[in-house]
């Protein structure tokens, strides 16, 4: 068996593909356009499907990120300028802990220290 896509439910599907687009580096589908009821971002299986309802409890599927080119601190600064929201922030003075974000609708994810970051 395998896993095809994973169907994410936002008020504002194609906004949010658009985040989650810059966020991991990975494209939408060219076919997807502003407006459009469904955004799709191929390679990382991520379908985002517009819904009426807003999010109204804590998240079912949350993504734990770390980064592989830069380090935690530089990549939750550049997700914020892509619009994520700090909610929380577990790091600690030796380097480790994680930041928790929200991306534009408010659903959470985390930020790890790099693969680099944590052999330290």
């Amino acid at each position: 068996m395998e896993s095809r896509d994973h169907r994410l439910r936002r008020r504002r599907a194609y906004a949010v593909a658009a985040f989650w687009s810059q966020a991991l580096g990975q494209p939408l589908h060219e076919e997807d356009r502003p407006g459009d009821e469904e955004a799709l971002i191929e390679d990382a299986g991520l379908l985002f499907v517009t819904v009426p309802e807003t999010k109204t409890l804590k998240n079912r599927l949350h993504f734990d990120l770390q980064p592989q080119d830069r380090t935690r601190d530089e990549e939750v600064a550049r997700l914020r300028t892509l619009g994520a929201t700090l909610i929380d922030d577990q790091r600690t003075g030796d380097g480790m802990g994680w930041v928790v974000l929200a991306e534009p609708e408010g659903n959470e994810f985390c930020v790890e220290g790099s693969a680099a970051e944590r052999e330290n």
